[in-house]
């Protein structure tokens, strides 16, 4: 009896079961099998999910064994031990860039001289040689540009022998594509009265930063000589990623109070807005100030995100990023280089900073809404003075 049933047993497993004896793990593979086997695109996904894991490093390091994953480990402390002597290094950097200031400093306020009209250079230091074949087609330019200059002097009565050299500093705003960004209209004449731009670095022991320094003469603007602008640095590697070291980063700005003089603030503007009464239809008028584009806006900066307070959008992190961006140039390429970006031979390849184009859309297609908002209102003198962050240095 018992062979007869081994003997069907065997019989059983050579046959196919049918569909109503099939185990329940069976029918779940089954089924599986029969949805995605007419999916090529499922199988290729999959395909191609399991071939992207498979090449990943983390993956790799997954396989080690333990032994060699305990000596990565051991290499990463060596990385964050370098990581910490390369944060010492830029510390030194630093030092030597003080020194360095100190050098340069003579020829900044010489040059500042020079263009404010205060020191007139001799023959020779205005002296400057270069190949024949420039002066050639210098001087071919100039003979014709002569007779066309003096016509101009004449019919505008412009003075042959002017103060220094007019416009200096705005002139160099206009060329960097960087900061003629945010310049308006409005703010050319207060720049007209700008006289030198430094740099001023930390003093040793001090945390380590930088201050960029606006002097301006006496002007019916604002009463400060000189406006500040602060750029807060971290040189040592973060405790969460170490790895992501690569040098001193700019962390935080601090700008300065603008004592506006009544009437010309212009980083805010005073509108005129029509409100209509829902129930008794009766019309009135309000005022209210709100923000005005303009370079000045520069020297009240967005605060970072931390210690409590609310994350930023992503406009504001690109704002902040870009701020960053300008003081750096500032700070690399325009004070050291002025007269190169004053004429226009500073190279192109400095300013490599672009706006995206979405980005750039969206600006407009928000621009148009707000144009929209605001068709009754009308802008008049501003009469209040915005809240800004520290004071500015006094001379």
């Amino acid at each position: 009896m018992m062979a007869d049933k081994n003997s069907k047993g065997d019989d059983a497993s050579v046959e196919p079961l049918g569909i109503d004896k099939q185990p329940t793990e069976s029918k779940g593979k089954a089924k599986l099998t029969t949805q995605v086997m007419p999916s090529p695109q499922v199988l290729a996904a999959l395909q191609e999910k399991l071939d992207s894991i498979s090449h990943t490093p983390s993956s790799y390091i997954e396989t080690l064994p333990k032994a060699v994953k305990r000596r990565i480990n051991a290499l990463k402390r060596l990385q964050v031990k370098c990581a910490h002597i390369e944060a010492k290094f830029y510390e030194e950097i630093h030092e030597l860039e003080r020194k360095y200031a100190a050098l340069y400093q003579p020829y900044f306020e010489k040059r500042r001289d020079i263009t404010s009209g205060n020191v007139e250079p001799t023959d020779a230091e205005c002296e400057w040689h270069s190949d024949k074949e420039e002066e050639e087609e210098e001087l071919a330019e100039e003979l014709k540009k002569k007779v066309a200059i003096e016509e101009k002097k004449e019919e505008s009565g412009q003075d042959e022998n002017p103060k220094g050299i007019p416009d200096f500093w705005v002139t160099i705003f206009r060329n960097v594509d960087m900061i003629s960004e945010i310049v308006e209209e409005h703010d050319e004449p207060i720049l007209k009265h700008l006289e030198d731009v430094r740099v001023k670095f930390s003093e040793p022991n001090e945390p380590m930063s930088f201050t960029l320094e606006f002097h301006f003469e006496p002007n019916d603007y604002f009463t400060n000589s000189v406006l500040t602008k602060t750029y807060k640095m971290r040189s040592e590697p973060d405790e969460t990623d170490p790895f992501s070291f690569e040098g001193p980063e700019i962390v935080d700005s601090v700008g300065c109070t603008i004592d506006w003089k009544k009437g010309r603030n212009i980083t805010v503007k005073t509108i005129k807005k029509k409100q209509k009464h829902k129930g008794r239809g009766t019309v009135r008028t309000i005022t209210k100030q709100v923000p005005n584009d303009s370079f000045f806006n520069f020297f009240n900066p967005l605060k970072v995100s931390g210690h409590g307070e609310a994350e930023m959008d992503e406009d504001s992190e690109f704002n902040l990023a870009t701020d960053f961006e300008i003081g750096h140039f500032f700070r690399e390429r325009i004070v050291p280089r002025a007269i190169l970006y004053f004429t226009g031979e500073a190279i192109d390849d400095d300013e490599d900073y672009e706006v995206e184009e979405g980005e750039e859309g969206e600006e407009e297609d928000d621009d148009e809404e707000e144009d929209g908002d605001d068709d009754d209102d009308a802008e008049i003198d501003p009469k209040k003075e915005p809240s800004q962050p520290a004071e500015c240095k006094q001379q």
